[in-house]
């Protein structure tokens, strides 16, 4: 019976690890910190495509972590990335009242849900 229940449990999928990348940028007076959490885009795809932004004028720093860290001011869940199969969720640091400019941004254009942990 044990290697049974063994057998059953090794058959079991594991939970895929969760991929996320910290992106600080610093730039003309301003740092700003974001965290992507990855939902359903393609891990190579979502590694050196969605966790490179280009941004003229900003020295980016990109960290890849297995998960979100705590302390954001509001998260956009489900936010759709350049397609509308590619699904993130962005969580965002720092000033707190900037969520004033990127919930409505969230929940237009980028077809999410606004939360606030």
């Amino acid at each position: 019976m044990r290697h049974l229940a063994l057998f059953l449990l090794a058959a079991l999928p594991l939970p895929a690890l969760a991929e996320a990348c910290m992106v600080h940028s610093q730039g003309q007076g301003v740092a700003v910190q974001v965290c992507q959490q990855n939902v359903s885009i393609p891990k190579l795809l979502f590694e050196t495509g969605f966790c490179k932004p280009k941004l003229k004028g900003q020295e980016i720093k990109v960290e890849f972590v297995e998960q979100c860290p705590e302390g954001a001011y509001g998260i956009c869940s489900g936010a759709q990335a350049g397609g509308p199969a590619y699904r993130q969720d962005i969580h965002y640091y720092g000033v707190a009242s900037d969520a004033r400019f990127l919930k409505p941004f969230c929940e237009g254009q980028s077809a999410g849900t606004w939360r606030t942990p």
